[in-house]
């Protein structure tokens, strides 16, 4: 790992979020993730399942925890299991935890060899009522691939079928869309290194640089600053390309007169730092363009303040579509008397502002939400309005992280250059 270890504590308090939620005499049971293949010996890199990182901070594969608040004897309400390691292991994977490290780490005391876990559940389950699995359970999920939950989900169904079985997810879903102040920095963390990476971005873009010569400036900060890499696939689209939403072949020439639509974030302790900025590949803004861009700007700002606590997703979103509408009819892309003719069904303002505004983050890019339920205090969400003009082959989308306070919001991202006079004011002085 090139991180620094999030404190144990952390983990203990979220261990401990989830216990209270639990139905009496109850085991939780969960898998890390995967090493997923590619083709021949080849494997693609270790991701954590995010529910297990949340509450062990054990990122590596092969692990599980076992949580039984009223088993029978105190050492083993919770235990953590771990990949037990060897000489040959360490020549060619290189160093897995040790039983103490997993304790440091996870602040679990009662560290287990992931071989010994079938018989220690064994001696358990028999005096539990319930079992909560893991399932994927989030809104947008459409992979086909089963999962190590998955299939630990099956195999404990078949050896102990006259057991209640309960779904974990709702409650994971739950008490992760509150941050701690632990989970904030490391958050703010990934920010910061993303910051550091735009500013390197604004002096280095101009007409000639590829594409994918921007997305490599990006993964050098980004790697040099203990990152992990990209949080998610980088969109690095000049000129037309930003009008495709999830653009990520990277691999055109920025050109003259062109803007640069850059959708990226670092990860750094599995949290993820979600960025979008539109800036002028040749460094200054024509006429329309910075039209455009004021136009999602003011768009930004309203959608940032009216994000308050108690307000719900759904109203949100319809409140920021209704303000957008104003301000396309402001750009002449349509007027309001197409609105009042418009099919309420395919309302005008689609064909250029045609996503949510709005999707929590953390652990998750696309961090785990439920969106019939209201804004609280602690929850980090992004902000991203963007206007899409294909036939003038302008994109545009500017993208901050929001922390919801109990007062409104604060932005973690208020270091990043976005204000149009300091982006043409950087870009000027490096070339």
């Amino acid at each position: 790992m090139r991180y620094k270890t999030l404190p144990s504590q952390l983990y203990v308090k979220n261990r401990q979020k989830l216990v209270d939620q639990l139905a009496p005499k109850s085991i939780v049971l969960i898998s890390s993730n995967d090493i997923m293949p590619t083709n021949a010996d080849g494997s693609m890199g270790f991701k954590q399942n995010t529910d297990l990182f949340y509450l062990t901070g054990l990122d590596q594969e092969e692990s599980f925890l076992l949580l039984y608040p009223d088993a029978p004897e105190e050492h083993l309400k919770e235990i953590a299991f771990v990949k037990e390691t060897s000489e040959l292991i360490a020549i060619w994977e290189g160093h897995k935890f040790t039983k103490e490290e997993a304790h440091q780490i996870s602040g679990i005391k009662n560290i287990q060899w992931t071989s010994q876990m079938d018989s220690i559940m064994q001696t358990l389950v028999y005096t539990a009522e319930n079992i909560y699995l893991l399932d994927n359970e989030h809104i947008r999920n459409s992979s086909q691939v089963e999962t190590q939950n998955a299939r630990l989900t099956k195999q404990i169904q078949s050896k102990y079928p006259t057991h209640n079985f309960k779904r974990l997810a709702p409650i994971m879903n739950t008490i992760r869309m509150k941050k701690e102040n632990e989970e904030i920095g490391a958050l703010q963390q990934a920010i910061d290194i993303t910051e550091s990476a735009f500013r390197r971005i604004l002096s280095y873009t101009q007409p000639g640089v590829y594409e994918y010569e921007i997305e490599a400036e990006f993964i050098h900060e980004f790697i040099r600053s203990r990152s992990s890499g990209f949080a998610y696939t980088p969109i690095i689209a000049s000129g037309a390309n930003a009008c495709v939403l999830h653009y990520i072949e990277n691999n055109e020439v920025c050109k003259d007169g062109d803007l640069l639509l850059l959708d990226v974030g670092a990860s750094y302790a599995n949290y993820n730092a979600d960025m979008t900025r539109t800036i002028p590949v040749n460094g200054k803004f024509t006429t329309r363009q910075k039209e455009v861009y004021l136009a999602v700007y003011d768009v930004l700002n309203f959608a940032s303040q009216i994000m308050q606590p108690s307000v719900y997703w759904t109203d949100y979103q319809k409140e920021v579509e209704r303000y957008m509408e104003g301000k396309l009819i402001d750009l002449k892309l349509f007027s309001r008397h197409d609105v009042e003719k418009q099919d309420k069904n395919a309302p005008l303002f689609k064909k250029y502002f045609m996503h949510g505004v709005a999707h929590h983050l953390g652990l998750d890019v696309h961090d785990v939400w439920d969106k019939y339920k209201p804004f609280e205090p602690g929850m980090v969400l992004t902000c991203e309005p963007g206007i899409y003009i294909r036939e003038e082959g302008i994109g545009i989308r500017l993208e901050n992280n929001l922390l919801i306070t109990p007062n409104g919001t604060e932005n973690l991202m208020k270091n990043i250059p976005i204000e149009w006079e300091e982006i043409e004011s950087i870009m000027q002085v490096a070339h």
